[in-house]
């Protein structure tokens, strides 16, 4: 008996060295046609229950069948699936390095390409394919964020998030953070974003909740990545607001491709639209440039740099406004002396070098530098008419001014010049351990800040100074300072994510992130924690998504200066609790692929540094002493409302509220009699935007998809206000809400596929040619960006007297694709 037990184990023992013998092995890595790693690429051997993915640096390692036939097959959702087939010897070793190719039209319009991405809370679709052809007066990536989240101002490119204000935006293009102009006050003078959107290949924008690896800001993350070209390729863009010049490609090794990027942009003819009449002359330049060389499978190295010139110059000349009811209507006429020069130019510089030296470790370091040289210098004055308005019908002077209620003089000046510095040196470490993702990072940062401050205003009316007083001579502000300062910041970060390969399907991150200012002596330390579930015995694709964690917005000077121009070099991080809760459902119908994601989220805020909008400039009281909070919820569906064509519609509501810890009301009952005090308490943000309606709608001729129209349209709540100079609390009133819709009709005026050209012709060589009629703020709606406030001396009346943005407008645009 105990020698058949010997034969029957040696058997069994021969027979599995055997099966191990017969087995052979496959690796490499798969990407995409930009040149970047895909994850959770499924790697499948047909007719076998054997199967693998690959990791986040697009590397596999399956273990096949030998001695046989068979076909592996790699699939990816939104790529074209690909097959080979293979016969291996026993215990031989094959590398296959595959490139998928993206589908024309498939699910992925709805689904985000990285699988992980759908798995943090927080992060919003973006579809890059619209970039070029969604009509916007900016354009870009932020204009279709801007569907998103929301907007109040066509005329920048800024935007807010889930109640925080501009300065609370991430930006990182290929691992570089991205700085913006300081002292930009209005849209007008706003030049281009550093995003290029012809140069842009994936974006990932997170509205909260994001992971640890991400810097210091407490609002949302856009992190984009640049193409990585494969062959020579091209565009050109001409409108009536700018023109765009764009080249790529790669050596015929493919080991080094380039991109280079040129835009020119003027809004005089959106500027020359508006109420205030004068010359308008604005030119904004941007040149950026990619290069990116790979020696050889471990090493790497990758440079980018750009260069903004931006000039705007505006000489005003007249303005009429009419504002009012029906039965009360008032027109404010101003002729102006003077003019406004301003200038902004940045350059950004950045070299990375990556090592991978195993296919589970990779290893990226990062030096950049930014410089801005910014001046905004004006003296305008305004000698202004405030008249009441015939509004009976049946009078020959229905719409003219029938009584004087008041004139004046308003003049502005300014002289400010502010030079900033920063130069980062970046580490980047990244292993890969299956399960387990782990990644780190170091960050230190040297910010120099040279700033000088001069503004006043001075207000007559009817020959007495505003404020009245008839011993002095009083200014409503007065602003004379000067700063000059150097400071270091270090910050850092390690997080996990994992993934459990049960039946849980349980996802999730898990990180700390620190930072420490030289300025303030502050240590913040921040975790962070991300998980999703997609239930594995659910029919239906459904991720469940949770976030919570710490995010801290240390000063980097702006938060300094408060409004007398003061800087305060102890103030501290602005630090906020984030706790996000989602789904994100995939389905089909009527044959056509969907998305719907649903969050709700709370934001619990402390250490807040209040602040005003003057315009787009975000001005702050230069002191942590206020506390608030914000909670909300929003709902996106994104799919396929026409057959190839995809939309999407956004819908959120939130509350944004905060308390200024010192702020108290003081009553006296009369001269010498009882004083008390109140305390406001908890008040609106300055971006508490109740309720947001976004939504983009592509639709194409039945029989011809060369004819298409694309719609964008944005409904966003008012925003809180108050008269001028006075405390926080007083901002009882609302901005009328945000209504505007733009439309653009293109057609494919050259398909360079479908024929083959002579070699003499001109267009030969030339992709596509399409081109594109624009109507910006289609149904001409009048919205009101904020007010200016005249007062009559001899009455005492104060009237908020609209400052209005853009009416319709036409524009035309053509891009050649080459």
């Amino acid at each position: 008996m105990f020698q058949k037990y010997v034969s029957a184990t040696i058997t069994l023992l021969f027979l599995c060295f055997w099966g191990y013998a017969q087995q052979a092995t496959i690796t490499g890595i798969v990407k995409d046609e930009q040149g970047h790693p895909v994850d959770q690429v499924t790697i499948a051997v047909v007719a076998t229950n054997i199967g693998a993915f690959t990791n986040a640096s697009g590397y596999y390692n399956i273990q096949v069948p030998a001695e046989k036939n068979i076909t592996v097959v790699f699939n990816y959702v939104g790529f074209i699936p690909q097959t080979k087939r293979v016969f291996l010897t026993a215990g031989e070793n094959r590398t296959w390095d595959i490139v998928l190719k993206q589908k024309d039209n498939t699910l992925n319009e709805v689904t985000v390409k990285d699988q992980r991405k759908r798995e943090e809370a927080g992060s919003t679709y973006i579809d890059v394919a619209k970039l070029g052809i969604a009509p916007s007066t900016v354009g870009g990536v932020e204009g279709l964020i801007k569907t998103i989240v929301g907007s109040n101002n066509e005329l920048t490119s800024q935007y807010s998030v889930r109640g925080g204000n501009y300065d609370e935006n991430l930006v990182y293009v290929n691992d570089f953070e991205i700085y913006r102009p300081f002292l930009v006050r209005a849209g007008q003078q706003e030049g281009l974003s550093f995003v290029n959107p012809d140069l842009v290949s994936t974006v990932n924008f997170s509205v909260g909740g994001f992971q640890a690896k991400y810097g210091d800001k407490m609002s949302s993350v856009l992190d984009v990545g640049y193409k990585r070209p494969t062959e020579f390729a091209g565009s050109i863009t001409a409108s009536l607001l700018g023109a765009a010049l764009h080249l790529e490609g790669a050596s015929k090794n493919k080991k080094l491709t380039y991109l280079i990027g040129a835009r020119q942009k003027s809004n005089q003819y959106l500027l020359q639209s508006q109420p205030t009449k004068g010359i308008y002359n604005p030119s904004f330049t941007d040149v950026q440039a990619l290069v990116n060389y790979k020696f050889n499978d471990k090493w790497e190295i990758e440079a980018i740099g750009n260069y903004a010139r931006n000039r705007f110059t505006f000489t005003p000349q007249s303005q009429t406004t009419t504002f009012g009811v029906i039965n009360q209507a008032y027109q404010l006429q101003v002729f102006y002396d003077g003019a406004e020069l301003d200038q902004f130019d940045s350059r950004f510089a950045g070299l990375s070098t990556t090592y991978r030296p195993t296919s589970r470790w990779k290893l990226k370091f990062l030096v950049s530098g930014f410089q801005t040289n910014e001046m905004e210098t004006s003296d305008i004055s305004g000698e202004y008419l405030l008249g009441l308005l015939e509004t009976d019908l049946g009078k020959k002077d229905f719409g003219q001014v029938k009584a004087s209620l008041g004139t004046g003089l308003i003049q502005d000046y300014t002289r400010d010049y502010l030079k900033v510095n920063v130069g980062t040196a970046s580490f980047r470490g990244a292993y890969d351990g299956n399960k387990h993702f782990i990644q780190f990072g170091l960050d230190a940062t040297v910010v120099n800040i040279n700033d000088n401050l001069h503004e006043w205003e001075r207000r007559d009316s009817s020959n007495h100074n505003q404020p009245y007083n008839p011993d002095s001579l009083y200014f409503p502000y007065f602003y004379n300072t000067s700063a000059s300062f150097n400071y270091m910041r270090y910050t850092g970060f390690v997080q996990d994510n994992f993934r459990l390969r049960d039946s849980s399907g349980l996802t999730g991150s898990i990180g700390l992130r620190y930072n420490y200012s030289s300025l303030s002596n502050e240590l913040v330390l921040s975790p962070r924690l991300q998980l999703a579930v997609k239930p594995q015995d659910w029919k239906r694709d459904i991720v469940f998504k949770f976030a919570t964690g710490i995010y801290a917005q240390p000063p980097f000077y702006l938060e300094m200066r408060d409004l007398q121009g003061l800087v305060h070099t102890d103030v501290k991080a602005q630090k906020s609790w984030h706790i996000v809760a989602g789904a994100d459902y995939n389905f089909k119908m009527y044959d056509r692929p969907f998305k719907l994601t649903a969050e709700v989220y709370y934001k619990d805020l402390w250490d807040l540094v209040p602040y005003i909008y003057d315009n787009i400039q975000v001005r702050y009281y230069g002191r942590n002493d206020a506390t608030g909070y914000v909670y909300g919820g929003e709902v996106r569906l994104y799919g396929d409302l026409v057959k190839d064509a995809t939309s999407w519609v956004s819908v959120g509501l939130l509350k944004g509220m905060y308390n200024i810890l010192d702020d108290e009301i003081t009553h006296t009952s009369q001269p010498g009699g009882v004083t008390s005090v109140t305390y406001p308490g908890y008040i609106p943000l300055p971006n508490d935007q109740r309720f947001m309606l976004g939504m983009y709608f592509e639709d194409y001729l039945p029989r011809n998809k060369n004819f298409k129209v694309h719609i964008n349209g944005v409904y966003s709540s008012g925003l809180p206000f108050g008269p001028p100079y006075q405390p926080p609390y007083a901002d009882t009133l609302r901005l009328p809400a945000y209504k505007r819709v733009d439309i653009g009709f293109s057609a494919l005026l050259l398909d360079g596929k479908k024929k083959e050209r002579p070699a003499h012709s001109f267009f030969r060589g030339i992709k596509s040619i399409w081109g594109s009629f624009e109507v910006f703020n289609l149904l001409d709606i009048q919205n009101t960006l904020s007010y200016t406030w005249i007062q009559d001396q001899s009455s005492g009346k104060i009237f908020a007297v609209p400052n209005r943005l853009t009416p319709r407008l036409l524009n035309v645009k053509i891009i050649a694709n080459f």
